[in-house]
Formats: C-alpha cells, structure tokens, sequence
C-alpha cells in the first residue's frame, strides 16, 4: 500500500504536529492508575498514533463488504435476527473507522489533507493507469461520516422492521452492499473507481427496490430504477473520456492539476470537450439524484421496504449527484455553461417535485417528492458554488429525511401496510412518540428555527443570492419551493395524526394492533400471501420497539441539532473543515458576511409558518377547503396531480418509439439476417459439407484407393507445373 500527502519533509512535519498533539494527550492521562481504563486509553492513544488515515479509509470499506460476503455465505446457519445485528454491526464499525479517518487527517496541515492511497495497479496499458486507490480528504471524510452513521441507525431501525420476513437475510446482505457501494464512490480516488461504484450502487438499488420480488409493481420499479440509472452511468462514462481525452490520466487530483494547467486550452475545440464531458457528468447526476427529467424513478422506488426508501432518500444514492459535482468543481468552474445547467435543473427540480408532493396521497410519495425538492436545493448550491452550504443540507437533510421515513414506517405498521394518506387519522394520541418525531422531522424540513434545516437550507439561498444577476430568480424559486414545502409537509402530518381516529388507531389506543384479515398491495390493492417475496406477516410500530425508537431518537436529536453546527454567516465550521478539497476554488468563500442574511433567515421563517398556517386551514380548520380548491383550480390539480406528465411524455417520446423499433427489428433484421443468415446460413453450410464427407465415406477400398491415385496425381501435376 502507498499513500501520499505531500512532500516527504511536509509529511514529516504532519506526522511530527500529529505525534506532539498525541504525545500532549498522552501526558494529561499520564495520572491514570494503572487500571483497565488507563491501558484501554494508553492502547487508544498507541492505535491512533500508528493507523493512518488512508488505512482507515481501506477499513470503511472493508467492514461492510465483510457484512455483505459474511451474511450472504453464511445466512443459512445464521439464527434468529443475527444477520441484522452482523449487518448493523459491520456498518457501526465502519462508522467508527471513519471517525479514525477523522481524527488521523486532523493531525495533518491543512495544505497536506489531500491523501491518496494505492492497494494495486487494477488497469495498466498503453496511455491508461488505473489504480486501485482511495482519496481520503475533508469531503470524502465528510461523506462517509453520514453514510455510515445514518446507515447504522437505518439497519438497526430495520431489525425490527423486518424482524418477520422470509427475506430477513437477504436483505442485510443488500443493505451491506448498498452502503458498501455507496462508500466506494465516495473513496475513489479516480473515474475508474468511481464509475465501479456509482454501477455497484445503481445494482443494490435495483435488488432492494424490487425485493419483495413477487410483487408486479415491486418488480417494475426495480426495472425503472435500474434503467434510467443506467443511462446516468452512460453519462458517466462518456463524461469521463472527454476529459481524459485532454488529461491523459483517470486520477482525481492528476486531472484537476492538468485541468488547472491548460489542459482543455481556452478557445480551442477542448473547451469544447470539457463543456461536453462536463454535462455529461450532470446526467450521470441527474439520474442518481432523481432530477427532472430523470427522475421518475424516484417516487416508483417506494415499492421496496420502508427503510430502504430511508436509506436511499438520506444516506445514499440520491446525494450521489450531488458529491459528484463538489468533487469536480475544478472541472465545472472551467465550464460555467455546465454549472449553470446543473444551477437552473436543481431549481426547476425543487419547484416542480413541491408542487407534485401537494397532491400525493401516498404518505411515502409525499416524503419521496420533498426528497427530489430538497436534494434540487443542493444541486442548485454546489452548481453555484455554495459547496459547503449546499454539503451542510445534505447532513441535515440525512437527519430528517432518515426520521420522516422512520416515522411514516411506524404509521403503515400501524396502518397493517396501508399507506394511503385517505385511509389514516387520528393517530396522535395512539402513537405519540412516532407523532413527536414526524413534527421535529416536519419542522426540520419545513426549514424552522431552531431546527436543522433552517441553517442549511438559508445558507444555500443566501449565497445564491450573493452571485447576483439572474441566480436572483433562483434564489426567488427557492422561497417559493420553501413554501410548498412547510405546506405539503404538515398537510401529511395533519391528515395522517389529526382530526378523527379511523379505526386503525382506535383500535392501538385500546392496546391492539390492527393485523388485515388479507394481505394486499397498497398500490394496486392485489391480494397477496405472506411468503418469501412478500412482506412479512408481523407488523410493528416505534412504540413497541426499542431498536427502532432508539434509531428514531438518535435522528430526532440530529434534526433537532445538527444545524447548530454551522449557523450561517455567524461561525464556519464546515465552512474550514471543507476548505483543503476546495483549496484553488474561485467561488469557495469563507467568513464572509453581508446584510442579505438577516432578510433571508427572516423571510424563510415567515414562508414556513405561512406554509403551515395555510395547511392548517385547509385540513383541520376547514375540512373541505381542498376540494372546493380542487374543483376551482381543476387544470393545474389535474397538472401536479399527474406530475406534469413527465411519465406520459418519456413513455411517448422514448420508451414507444423505442419499443416499436426493437419489434421492427426483431421481426425483419434479426429474423431475417441474424436467424436465416448468419445462424442459419453457417449451419447450412456445416450441414453440406457434412453430407459430402458422409457421402465420401462409403466404406468401398476401391473408392478409397481411387482417390489416393488421383490425389498423388494431382501433387505430381502441380510440382510439373512449377518446373
């Protein structure tokens, strides 16, 4: 293994700040008894002195491949529920590697946090060198600090979840390998990698989604999700000749360096190919985070297990995009048409999915569209250079986002896998801790003070704000979507936990726990059975699990908290962590402040309260208010109701075209000249020269010596010829 971080004498000088920092730790704890405490510390101390950060980055992915290989060999033998706390397990240690990851990359100078590690050479010819190798740096540490300490909380929700599942097993090894991939994109230290682990991630979501595998509809989001994942992963590639074609190597920090260096040229035809490279990039972006107009797999996705749409709405997936751009901002501020695209799609996506998420009835519908809106508000940050604000939402957003799943996957146990927001009410007083953790979530994503996402989400607006001229209208659409956001939000809250409690919940608050006499598919109401491929037949609620209150606890305080981290514009804590994957950047601002903040924070708190006032009114003040609207409004309900018909439109200008021309050429080319002339024309050709030798064969001496004679004569023929 090789690692580099700088200069040797830089390392030197690294290693030594690091040591002394230890060594002055070691001193304070020099008072220990020698007890058991004092050596655990001691051996602490000695282990964080001699893991490096690079190797830290190998163990964060090493435990959860381990989980993955370990419970798919051996689910067999595994009893009970010890696959899902192996699988928890693997993801809590590789959680704590990355805060070793952390801790090891602090010891270092902030110009020397940039550290790449080698394992082995996985591609080497001619003008290609493919390592395989990680980048550990403050961005990277960042992502896997979420990934792995969401997921943790996510797998330990889902052991009870799906403690009575015939696919138990299964699915932990799925869920290890999900976040196994989505902890390789974020290590790779070159495209090779990268494009290894955005396929591996689109594979998980494909056997997650479609799990319960003998549901139709299962099945064909699953298909949905991996095609049009597909297409993002051809951007990906093609995105990645174009700049390679200039560069000459697949290695992150080599690129940037030649980027930086002339590589593309400045007015010539590179330009060109880095503008090209780079909006392919964004489609690659655009199908992993689910932005228009591809993203219709994204609310078809809930098809999977509740946590899984947990797992891929707040720790994975749909942050993929959104990684991708910050990690190649020296690509995209060197093509500013690119970042523009990435700036207007995000604001456009947040906009357009609020509207949609108003009129879903599927409570996991509602939470999947504020998902495609809020992860807009961070393609529309980092494409405009609000790389740390737009990174701080995504924490956030991990919390909450986590939390309303959790929450709304209580409900449906409760619900006996309903999910239908016309089917519930009344749960407040049945289920009052599954309600507090659904109004801290709501707050939080309604972008409330004091709660996370009134940090995170005005920091983006304010710095959008900050680039001036017509980002002006993005930062306008922004409110907007803010608005939409506090309404549909809490009209989900209020219809699913107010007014009247349907039978469901008068039922839990008398002590029982509704069980439907027949299992059924909530998106299509078809009958099922309770075997492997179909959920289980046991249903629970937060209330009666404490692996998944705990879960729920823990991100109820994240999204209570975590925007205490950085209060915009006031102190900068992500801003200066963040700054060393940033350094060269000309947009990446630090410590800066303007009087723009005070009417932003100000504004966003007014929106959301309107936002709630006005869900009020509609579904609890004056029940009946939303019809009357409907009827009125008929043309736009009709509009966001259908989701601006994106899936008529994709199935009529793509997928029928497409779908009539392979059975055209099914039908001509392929029966014609694939099946009648290659395959069939060399298998005639074997068959008459077959027949020929058969006929020769006939088992006469007499043909066979005539033969002989006239082949000697015809050798002695040729050789008369030549002379």
């Amino acid at each position: 293994m090789s690692t580099s971080c700088g200069s040797s004498r830089d390392e030197k000088h690294a290693c030594r700040r690091r040591i002394g920092v230890l060594g002055r730790s070691r001193a304070k704890h020099a008072t220990l008894p020698a007890s058991l405490p004092g050596l655990a510390c001691r051996l602490l101390i000695g282990l964080v002195e001699t893991v490096t950060a690079t190797t830290y980055g190998w163990l964060v992915l090493a435990f959860p491949l381990a989980g993955t290989i370990g419970i798919g060999l051996g689910y067999r033998k595994l009893p009970g529920r010890s696959a899902g706390w192996i699988g928890t397990g693997a993801i809590f240690l590789s959680f704590l590697a990355a805060l070793g990851a952390l801790i090891a990359m602090e010891g270092h100078g902030e110009h020397h946090r940039q550290m790449v590690s080698s394992l082995w050479s996985y591609a080497s010819t001619v003008g290609v060198n493919a390592q395989m190798s990680i980048l550990v740096d403050p961005l990277s540490v960042f992502m896997i600090l979420i990934v792995s300490g969401v997921s943790t909380l996510i797998h330990l929700y889902s052991i009870s979840y799906l403690t009575e599942d015939r696919g138990f097993a299964r699915y932990f090894a799925y869920l290890n390998f999900f976040v196994f991939s989505m902890l390789l994109l974020v290590l790779a230290g070159n495209f090779v990698l990268l494009i290894a682990g955005w396929a591996f991630v689109g594979a998980a979501s494909y056997l997650l989604i479609s799990f319960w595998y003998r549901r139709k509809t299962a099945t064909a989001a699953g298909i949905k999700a991996f095609v049009i994942n597909v297409v993002g992963d051809v951007g990906l590639v093609l995105g990645t000749y174009f700049i390679f074609k200039h560069t000459g190597t697949l290695d992150f920090l080599g690129t940037f360096h030649a980027a930086a260096a002339g590589a593309f040229g400045h007015g010539s035809s590179g330009d060109g190919d880095l503008v090209a490279g780079c909006l392919l990039l964004l489609v690659g972006a655009f199908a992993k985070s689910a932005q228009i107009p591809l993203h219709t797999w994204l609310p078809d996705a809930m098809e999977g297990p509740t946590p899984v749409s947990a797992l891929i709405h707040a720790a994975t997936m749909v942050t993929a995009g959104v990684y991708l751009i910050a990690r190649m901002h020296p690509l995209f501020e060197l093509a500013p048409a690119a970042e523009d695209v990435g700036a207007i799609v995000g604001a456009l996506t947040l906009l357009i999915a609020g509207t949609i998420a108003v009129t879903q009835t599927d409570i996991k519908r509602v939470i999947a569209y504020s998902t495609m809106s809020q992860i807009g508000y961070m393609i529309m940050g980092v494409s405009v250079g609000a790389y740390a604000a737009g990174l701080f939402h995504l924490m956030t957003h991990a919390f909450f986002k986590a939390l309303l799943f959790m929450g709304a996957g209580s409900i449906i146990g409760a619900m006996a896998g309903e999910q239908s927001l016309n089917k519930m009410g009344g749960f407040r007083k049945a289920m009052p801790f599954t309600y507090g953790c659904f109004i801290v979530g709501g707050l939080a994503l309604s972008g409330l003070p004091p709660f996370s996402g009134f940090f995170s989400k005005d920091e983006i607006l304010l710095v959008t704000g900050e680039r001036g001229g017509w980002h002006w209208a993005l930062y306008v659409i922004g409110y907007l979507g803010a608005l939409l956001t506090a309404v549909y939000t809490f009209r989900m809250i209020f219809r699913a936990f107010h007014g009247e409690p349907v039978p469901e919940a008068r039922e839990l608050e008398e002590g029982h726990l509704h069980h439907a006499e027949e299992a059924r598919n909530p998106a299509d109401g078809e009958v099922e059975d309770t075997d492997v491929g179909f959920p289980g037949p046991f249903h629970t609620i937060a209330e009666r699990a404490l692996p998944m209150r705990v879960a729920m606890s823990l991100l109820a305080i994240g999204a209570l908290g975590a925007g205490f981290v950085q209060i915009p514009k006031v102190d900068f804590v992500i801003d200066d962590f963040l700054k060393p994957s940033f350094i060269g950047s000309k947009l990446y601002e630090t410590h800066t402040r303007n009087g723009l903040m005070v009417f932003g924070i100000v504004l966003g708190t007014l929106l959301g309260l309107a936002g709630i006032a006005i869900a009020y009114r509609v579904w609890v003040a004056r029940p009946g208010t939303a019809e009357r609207a409907r009827e009125r409004l008929r043309p736009l309900y009709e509009l966001f109701v259908n989701k601006w018909w994106f899936d008529e439109l994709i199935g009529a200008l793509i997928v029928r075209p497409f779908a009539a021309f392979g059975s055209f050429a099914k039908g001509t080319f392929e029966r014609v000249f694939v099946d009648e002339t290659l395959v069939g024309g060399t298998t005639g050709i074997v068959r008459i020269g077959s027949a020929a030798v058969r006929a020769a064969q006939s088992g006469f001496v007499r043909y066979y010596a005539a033969l002989l004679v006239l082949g000697l004569a015809g050798v002695g023929f040729y050789f008369l010829l030549q002379t």
